[in-house]
């Protein structure tokens, strides 16, 4: 059963579990969108902390911008952009074995994305808590209730995890910050002069939902690329035709004004940019040699008329060796960072992967899952996710 903590007590962790290594940093909350009309985009953040209690590099900020440190002893799991649905709203992975040594706190905290903009604070925010899981035996062992005491912060220290004579411990704080993500940054030492959030590529994990632009509009050209490889050939000159691969990129679309459909090479459904569905194939790489790939574009000026899109790619010609086609999509966006889903899923022989789905949130953004599911055909994976096209067989 779980230890709950009030606020300020501090608990032995693995001293009291002995082997405990790896654990899971669940956070959640509700929220009330109602009180200022948009949703609420709240994050969980950790602090890698020395003596000094101030993080030695940016490397040791661990955010959506930054999910997973250098040491893989800390992984964020992925950025929750509404905080709907039950359970932990965010979770951030602990391996205390691979915590480097000169690292002697590692804080949790959870921010407003926009608050003053929004008008947000966390007086809106309600059932918040933090709680920590013994990953392999997945049993909760301790649990903190932030209750309600805050009214205009914008930023929350929730607790933090301290090492102690050799042992892990870990102290409930519940402290408010006004100030958000910034205030935090600037207590613990994070450069902000350094931490751009248009600098290196987001690696989205499986299952986990971000915001293309991160609080702000879609403008411009969204470009989502596909890059693949041949398999080596181990047969010689006389290789059979068959152990090519071609790769296709497509989409199903599914506009506001309710019309569907896909874009893809097969039946020369190439799409367009500037009507609808706003969405355009280049053109058509059958060897994997080309350098720039596939590219679906997608038209950022009108995220409005689109409802949502699934990204999935297929293999028309070829055995399904996906793991030899070494697979990476990767999502551009104007004034954002680049989003990359490794397609590192390889068991499966169905020839047909539905990538990542990417939704209208709030009229003028998009947010992006990574799916990276198999299926044997297109209508199967219509089916699975409620498209209701209906499909016939085509050629190049």
């Amino acid at each position: 059963m779980a230890i709950s903590l009030q606020k300020g007590q501090k608990i032995d962790l693995t001293k009291g579990n002995p082997g405990l290594s790896k654990i899971v940093v669940g956070l959640g909350w509700d929220t009330n969108r109602y009180s200022t009309g948009t949703d609420f985009d709240l994050d969980a953040t950790a602090f890698l902390l020395g003596a000094n209690q101030k993080v030695t590099n940016n490397k040791d900020f661990i955010y959506y911008g930054n999910l997973k440190h250098v040491s893989g002893g800390v992984e964020h799991l992925g950025d929750n952009l509404t905080g709907s649905g039950d359970g932990d709203d965010e979770q951030i992975k602990i391996n205390l074995s691979a915590i480097p040594d000169n690292i002697e706190r590692i804080a949790f905290a959870v921010t407003i994305s926009e608050a003053e903009s929004r008008n947000q604070n966390f007086g809106q925010v309600s059932n918040a808590f933090v709680r920590i899981v013994d990953e392999v035996k997945k049993n909760e062992i301790i649990k903190f209730d932030l209750g309600e005491d805050f009214s205009t912060e914008t930023a929350v220290v929730v607790g933090e995890l301290y090492r102690y004579k050799g042992e892990w411990k870990f102290n409930a704080i519940g402290s408010g910050f006004k100030g958000g993500l910034k205030a935090l940054c600037v207590n613990y030492g994070v450069d902000m002069e350094i931490t751009d959030p248009n600098r290196g590529a987001i690696i989205l994990q499986k299952g986990k939902k971000i915001n293309l632009s991160k609080g702000g509009t879609l403008q411009g050209e969204i470009l989502v690329n596909l890059n693949w490889s041949q398999p080596v050939n181990k047969g010689g000159f006389f290789k059979k035709r068959n152990q090519n691969i071609d790769l296709d990129l497509g989409c199903l679309y599914e506009l506001t004004n309710g019309k569907k459909g896909c874009v893809q090479a097969l039946g020369n459904a190439f799409g367009s940019l500037n009507a609808e569905p706003f969405v355009a194939l280049d053109g058509d790489d059958r060897t994997g040699a080309s350098e720039l790939g596939e590219n679906l574009r997608i038209n950022g000026n009108m995220v409005s008329q689109i409802k949502r899109l699934l990204i999935y790619t297929f293999i028309y010609e070829g055995t399904a060796d996906w793991k030899t086609a070494n697979g990476v999509v990767t999502v551009k966006s104007p004034g954002a960072r680049d989003i990359i889903v490794n397609m590192d899923e390889y068991g499966s022989v169905k020839i047909m992967c539905a990538i990542a789905l990417i939704e209208n949130r709030t009229g003028n953004d998009f947010s992006i899952e990574k799916i990276v599911q198999f299926f044997n055909d297109h209508r199967e994976m219509d089916q699975a996710f409620h498209w209701g096209l209906r499909w016939v067989h085509g050629r190049k």
